[in-house]
């Protein structure tokens, strides 16, 4: 399968995205497609790498860690040393749920998941030990509006 998908294969990502845990029986009677049909895409698009795995959603806030906070950073230089150590900090930092290299004028994009305010300072101690930063700045989401992880299919 190549990455181009048809209209069923939207409905059924869109499914999905709503409920991974939905059974192939479910997804089959609204789509309208038989079970085997069904389960065939499903399988494609999951070895075409259209869906890459399936997820439970948690609330961060009903396990502690009701603060996200979007991380601004400027790189304190671009050499392959600095980068493979901001690569080693986003991977050992669980935190950090997002890391995007951004065009313009900040470097990178954090997007962190804490406690409160002090679980944000011991983070950001972490992080800057194990790499140096140029310029960074945090802002604390005081609202989710939208938080969504379903892609408009």
């Amino acid at each position: 399968m190549n990455n181009s998908i048809d209209g069923i294969d939207r409905q059924i990502l869109t499914l999905l995205q709503k409920d991974a845990s939905t059974s192939v029986d479910a997804i089959s009677d609204q789509v309208a497609l038989s079970r085997n049909a069904c389960w065939r895409r499903i399988k494609q698009m999951e070895e075409a790498g259209i869906i890459k795995g399936r997820v439970a959603l948690v609330d961060p806030a009903k396990i502690g860690l009701g603060l996200p906070v979007f991380v601004m950073m400027r790189a304190a230089d671009h050499s392959p040393d600095w980068l493979t150590k901001f690569y080693r900090a986003v991977r050992v930092l669980p935190e950090i749920i997002g890391a995007h290299r951004m065009s313009g004028d900040l470097d990178y994009v954090l997007r962190v998941q804490v406690a409160d305010v002090a679980d944000y300072d011991r983070f950001y101690k972490r992080l800057i030990e194990l790499v140096p930063v140029r310029d960074i700045s945090a802002s604390f989401v005081m609202e989710n509006i939208k938080d969504t992880t379903a892609l408009p299919v």
